[in-house]
């Protein structure tokens, strides 16, 4: 009862005007970021965080969480749009989102992943305002042993409950972790795979990596099937919009289980990235449309949404209640909090209930801020597919390398970029996926310090793995994932055929 009490009066300071324009300029600044590849949540609220020095604690953390919750959903318009994930876990969205938009149904996709990304998000808030402090005491309980586990069920739930071979699947991912391993070995401190090169010794980064992959590679592909001077229909109408949230119902059970695998990750953590992929796969495994998963199903833009923005946020959970951020966004955000003056932890509750409940209210009227403003501009959105793409695609040419240019400031990475493109290129005409190699590059070499670090308190012995029932049970279900067609095939000769 006193959490909601606390909870009435953190409305009561979100509710004040300047505070609700901060929350609009947020969201809208947060939007612009989440399209602009390259940027991200936690690079724009890095750079605007100096916009906040002069504010008052509460409105600064207002006007910043809602520039991550734009950003959120700003991900997911170059990914349906133009095959260019905006963020790193946008990438599964593109699976079906970009298929449906080349289809004509970009306002049903759109509308979709917005709905979705609100759904996640407003989960995640609840479970922060309920249940704090018994999720929190579940974190403690994530070692380097249990967060390798998580990233091993990521593996082998895209291996094993992918559509694609096996075989090229694999050789994806291992081209992947390659590419994670370069540069400056975080253990040792030896180089690796650098030949010389001091460009490398911070290795690759992961959104060059997918901007190159993904937006450079589908201009490639759109050239050689010849310039299309034609802009696609996109005649987008609020209706649109009615009919696919009388849709949206069908898809409960995904969305409630996409919460569930959010929120763990969040707060695990493993972050959002691996939770869309793996909520993506699961979906396509257990939905009756499986099979159509790639092609623009919507069931696949409302999976990967819905998981990410419950990770995003769940990942403030560890961060306010122990001083642990559970993303980048978050620690950037854990930053601030300390230039303010503010310690984050268990007495943070008690000491500054003002700023705590107005962030946890400020969520709320955040998402729903956020949902109105990117409805309200999805048929400007939508229109885009309107411009030809003899104009639009040196437009986009130009804003990847303005991404690229701007994660480290350096040429060398707008070059890496087109030389990711080229490959990204090749593995799409021999028909190889690009999502396991991405996948590989952003948790190959957090990964692989897991498994290092859980082999040195163990001493080499792989038991570790199996050593309590929490980490035991994640590397049983990652198993269990890898091996599933396996299993298919044996229960179904060995299950007795109908009688007759």
């Amino acid at each position: 009862m006193e959490e909601i009490v606390n909870l009435f009066h953190g409305f009561a300071v979100v509710l004040q005007p300047y505070n609700i324009m901060l929350m609009f300029v947020g969201i809208l600044l947060g939007v612009i970021i989440g399209v602009l590849p390259g940027l991200g949540g936690a690079n724009g609220v890095a750079i605007l965080l100096p916009l906040t020095f002069s504010m008052s604690p509460t409105s600064a953390i207002i006007m910043l969480s809602c520039i991550y919750w734009g950003a959120l959903f700003g991900g997911a318009i170059t990914s349906i749009l133009f095959n260019i994930p905006g963020e790193p876990w946008s990438v599964a969205t593109t699976f079906d989102g970009h298929p449906m938009a080349q289809k004509g149904q970009a306002g049903e996709a759109l509308t979709a992943a917005f709905t979705s990304s609100f759904v996640g998000a407003l989960f995640a808030v609840i479970l922060i305002t309920l249940v704090a402090p018994l999720v929190a005491k579940f974190a403690l309980q994530f070692g380097p042993a249990e967060k390798f586990a998580v990233f091993f069920l990521a593996f082998c739930s895209f291996i094993g409950m992918g559509k694609e071979p096996p075989f090229k699947t694999v050789a994806s991912m291992m081209i992947g972790f390659a590419l994670a391993a370069v540069g400056l070995d975080s253990m040792t401190g030896q180089l690796r795979l650098t030949f010389g090169f001091t460009e490398f010794l911070n290795g690759f980064d992961f959104l060059i990596a997918v901007i190159g992959l993904f937006g450079i590679g589908e201009i490639l592909l759109t050239m050689e099937e010849g310039l299309s001077f034609k802009g696609r229909a996109a005649g987008i109408n609020p209706r649109v919009v009615l009919q696919t949230w009388r849709e949206l119902p069908r898809y409960w059970m995904t969305s409630l289980r996409s919460c569930v695998i959010g929120c763990w990750m969040g707060i695990s953590p493993a972050g959002a990235t691996p939770a869309s992929f793996m909520s993506y796969g699961i979906a396509k495994r257990t939905s009756k449309n499986g099979d159509k998963f790639g092609t623009g199903e919507i069931e696949g833009v409302v999976a990967p949404e819905t998981a990410a923005h419950a990770a995003g946020t769940a990942a403030l959970l560890p961060m306010l209640s122990l001083g642990v951020p559970g993303s980048p966004t978050a620690a950037v955000l854990l930053g601030g909090l300390l230039i303010w003056g503010l310690q984050p932890g268990p007495l943070l509750f008690v000491e500054q209930k003002d700023f705590v409940w107005g962030l946890i209210a400020s969520m709320y009227l955040g998402n729903i801020v956020g949902l109105i403003v990117v409805l309200t501009c999805v048929p400007l959105f939508a229109a885009i597919l309107r411009i030809p793409f003899s104009i639009i695609a040196p437009i986009i040419l130009v804003m990847c390398a303005i991404g690229a240019y701007t994660v480290h400031n350096s040429t060398f990475d707008v070059v890496m970029m087109l030389v990711f493109g080229v490959i990204g290129y090749v593995l799409k005409k021999c028909n190889y996926p690009l999502a396991p190699m991405v996948l590989a590059i952003v948790l190959g070499d957090k990964a692989e310090e897991a498994f290092r670090q859980s082999l040195l308190g163990s001493q080499g012995g792989l038991g570790v793995f199996f050593s309590n029932g929490l980490v035991g049970s994640i590397m049983s279900l990652g198993l269990i994932a890898l091996f599933w067609p396996l299993i298919q095939r044996t229960w179904t000769r060995l299950r007795p055929a109908p009688a007759a």
